[in-house]
């Protein structure tokens, strides 16, 4: 028998089924031009089995908690928006193995255990600022991720079409089979991190400035599981959750707890235009006992910001609300300093983490959409500046990266008239192994110059 009587948390999420942001305002939902299309889509996801587990999911929200505390370090990242065409398996384990390189080197940067999240196994859907989209004045439906219409600007392909979502599951299941293969495999083996660390080290046209960071990491290497920076083989997959047609079609009850999952992933968040107080996302997610997350602009009050977390996260649970800030390097100083107070003065329990990637998007000259490496890191710096000036604690970063050798983000070996040699993002700029590393190293310079001798702690 279901008991969901002790927790109040539990009697929220079961009272009210996750089906009752139908009635709401909805943003950023595609047009099905079919609705029977729609249905039978829906009705064939209804019936499928889960990607990911209750259990998973708990286990991640307990990882957060450590976050929230102050005794973890997050690191997230991977695809902008994942391709239908473009399930790899060498692609995927590089760009793994690029998360534990980065939880490597900002392990000892914080002197806290890390929590490697991917961008993966579901970021298939994007908002977009425009619903349609105009070339040599043809107007067709704007490219809003794989899981709703193709890239290619045809009438065919930018028709958005329902049963994408199903092909969207199967990759997704691919995806998730090959990372718990990828778990156990030698490429996840801190070693071979490490040894990733200390080639780009070595090979780095700043190796001169990263040599000795690179001994001081390889001096105290080894540190894994309870005693140190990662436990090995642990990935869990993340994405935006967008698509609600999708989302509650995967959506679970946990027979043991009575309490409802969103089985798409293990940590699902709502972007920056979605986040609407009487919203259709909020709803939904205030429904789902996964970790959720919510990106946080510029434009935010402290009011709106405290209605929020107390919506989403009303019984305060650590590791349940992660709040990821994206303002822009030259507005993070500005904004993010009265809100953090606020939300540290009433006592609400959040982790805290900085995507200095969407606040800082241009256009190069040669007409692609970029991210200048400089405006990253000046993001990331002040972030961590304003929290542990206001003593709170930076829980993280959130990047949108590839274990893959592009050119999309201008700096470290990348100009702006080189761009064009490997762009291969369908939507927004990814930072290559090289700038990730070197972003990881440079935060790594700016932290241990301002912290006392350092002492590593484990997940518990």
């Amino acid at each position: 028998m279901t008991d969901t009587t002790a927790d109040p948390a539990t009697q929220a999420r079961a009272a009210h089924p996750p089906a009752d942001w139908r009635s709401l305002p909805a943003g950023q939902q595609p047009r099905w031009p079919d609705p029977a299309a729609r249905d039978e889509a829906v009705a064939a996801l209804t019936a499928s089995l889960p990607l990911v587990v209750p259990r998973e999911c708990d286990r991640l929200t307990g990882r957060l908690a450590a976050v929230t505390r102050g005794e973890a370090f997050l690191v997230q990242g991977g695809d902008c928006a994942e391709s239908l065409d473009a399930v790899d398996a060498g692609a995927l384990g590089r760009s793994a193995s690029l998360l534990q390189q980065l939880a490597t080197v900002l392990g000892y940067a914080t002197a806290l255990p890390t929590v490697t999240v991917a961008r993966l196994a579901g970021q298939y859907a994007k908002p977009r600022s425009a619903p349609t989209e105009v070339r040599d004045g043809v107007e067709l439906p704007v490219y809003r991720g794989d899981a709703v219409n193709g890239h290619a600007f045809t009438a065919a392909d930018r028709t958005p079409d329902p049963h994408r979502m199903l092909r969207v599951y199967h990759a997704s299941a691919a995806t998730l089979n090959l990372v718990r293969a990828y778990g156990s495999g030698e490429h996840a083996d801190p070693a071979y991190a490490l040894e990733c660390v200390l080639r780009f080290a070595r090979a780095s046209p700043e190796r001169a400035r990263h040599a000795e960071l690179a001994a001081e990491i390889e001096r105290a290497g080894g540190f894994t599981g309870a005693d140190g920076w990662y436990i090995p083989g642990e990935l869990f997959t993340s994405h935006e959750g967008l698509l609600l047609d999708y989302e509650s079609a995967l959506t679970r009850v946990d027979p043991v707890t009575g309490r409802a999952y969103a089985t798409s992933g293990h940590l699902l968040w709502i972007g920056e235009r979605t986040r609407q107080l009487d919203g259709a996302h909020v709803a939904y997610f205030s429904r789902i006992s996964n970790p959720i997350a919510v990106k946080v602009g510029p434009t935010v009050t402290g009011d709106e910001l405290l209605r929020l977390i107390d919506r989403l996260s009303p019984q305060g649970e650590p590791g349940r609300l992660t709040l990821v800030t994206r303002m822009g390097a030259d507005r993070v100083r500005a904004a993010l300093p009265a809100l953090v107070e606020r939300v540290t003065t009433e006592g609400r329990q959040v982790a805290w983490v900085c995507d200095p990637m969407h606040g800082n998007t241009v256009t190069a000259p040669s007409g692609h959409k970029t991210r200048r490496f400089d405006d990253v890191l000046a993001e990331l710096t002040a972030f961590l500046d304003v929290l542990r000036g206001l003593g709170a604690h930076p829980g993280g970063v959130h990047l949108e990266l590839t274990g893959d050798d592009v050119t999309e983000c201008v700096g470290v070996g990348v100009a702006d008239d080189a761009l064009a040699a490997r762009y291969r993002s369908v939507c927004d700029p990814r930072l290559n192994p090289d700038q990730s590393l070197d972003l990881a190293f440079r935060v790594t310079e700016y932290l241990t110059a301002r912290r006392p001798a350092r002492a590593v702690r484990g997940i518990e």
